[in-house]
């Protein structure tokens, strides 16, 4: 059992009664300090009573760091211990403790950002090919040319409920049937073209026949004659808009988000499903059978190239089970 120094505690004692953190804030400052204690006690076995920890210097704080994270530990869980160890010295430094505080310049390493996730090409074309026979026609039609121009065109979700029926001045995305391309307007203000399939093209063709059901003609004209700056899920031009709701209003982003989670669940997708998940999966599918960076660039609005090439190491995520899967020996050897 590890034993806590007089300081550690009279520090714990300070921050529980007279800064009075929350009992939850004051027990992760007590776990770290404990992790503190113990591994300092641990690399300097040596000494008869552990090693005291108003000696410490940025040296073993920094062998305590690359300790940790051998030992499996992220860098947000390193980055917290860091910060309660710093809020210490502090203390310790003000009550003429310790000369300075030996953790000052120490940084957590960097924790690798996480891959975007993206559904398999399989899952991706059962979803996009799914038809709920038992749903209200009008509402199936809508959400099928939802999920075409999501995972057909890469658009960010508030990329589709921004697109509008026609060009317009106030207008922030509309689709051009006959070049068989959508205009949205991305991150920054900046435009872009986005190509729009054939498969995604006729869902969106057979959604605008149904959706005039919803929309009254004369208030859609009267919308997109009046040029507004607005946001794209703003109800002051609601009847431009492709996708709306039986009240004829823009529809909302968790209004998709919902209507995506259901129609995942329903469709039997392995996974569950957000707009921003079919984005992703349209880049790496793109990138896997082009292997055209630049142009996934282009097509996503990405400024920097950087924030495409995340889509790279799906890629090689994908060729890893490939190989596994498919390579003669990784047969021999499974």
């Amino acid at each position: 059992m590890t034993v806590m120094s007089a300081h550690i505690q009279a520090y714990l004692d300070y921050v529980r009664f007279e800064k009075r953190l929350s009992e939850r804030t004051y027990t992760l400052y007590h776990d770290d300090l404990l992790i503190l204690q113990r591994m300092l006690n641990t690399m300097f076995v040596h000494e008869a009573d552990g090693f005291d920890v108003l000696g410490v210097q940025p040296m073993h704080i920094r062998r305590l760091v690359a300790s940790l994270n051998s030992q499996g530990r992220n860098g947000t869980g390193i980055a917290r211990m860091l910060s309660s160890w710093r809020g210490f010295y502090k203390w310790a430094g003000q009550h003429k403790l310790v000369g300075s505080n030996p953790v000052q310049d120490i940084r957590a390493p960097k924790t690798a950002k996480p891959l975007p996730k993206a559904l398999s090409v399989d899952d991706a074309v059962q979803l996009a090919s799914f038809n709920n026979l038992q749903a209200d026609p009008a509402l199936e039609a809508r959400d099928v040319a939802m999920v075409e121009l999501l995972y057909g065109s890469g658009l960010r979700l508030s990329e589709l409920l921004g697109l509008d029926v026609q060009a317009s001045q106030g207008a922030r995305g509309w689709v051009d049937m006959r070049a068989g391309e959508a205009q949205v307007l991305g991150k920054g203000g900046k435009w872009r073209s986005v190509p729009v399939g054939a498969k995604a093209a006729a869902a969106l063709q057979a959604w605008l026949a149904i959706r005039l059901q919803w929309v009254k003609p004369g208030q859609a004209s009267k919308a997109q004659s009046e040029p507004t700056k607005r946001s794209a899920y703003d109800q002051s031009t609601p009847q431009a808009a492709v996708f709306v709701n039986q009240r004829g209003q823009r529809l909302s982003p968790q209004h998709v988000r919902v209507c995506l989670r259901k129609r995942a669940v329903l469709a039997g997708t392995p996974t569950a499903v957000h707009p921003h998940m079919l984005r992703h999966s349209f880049a790496s599918h793109v990138l896997q059978s082009s292997g055209d960076l630049r142009g996934v660039q282009e097509l996503l609005g990405h400024a920097n190239i950087s924030t495409t090439q995340v889509y790279t190491r799906l890629d090689f995520q994908h060729l890893a089970v490939i190989y596994d899967q498919a390579h003669p020996k990784a047969k021999k050897n499974s």
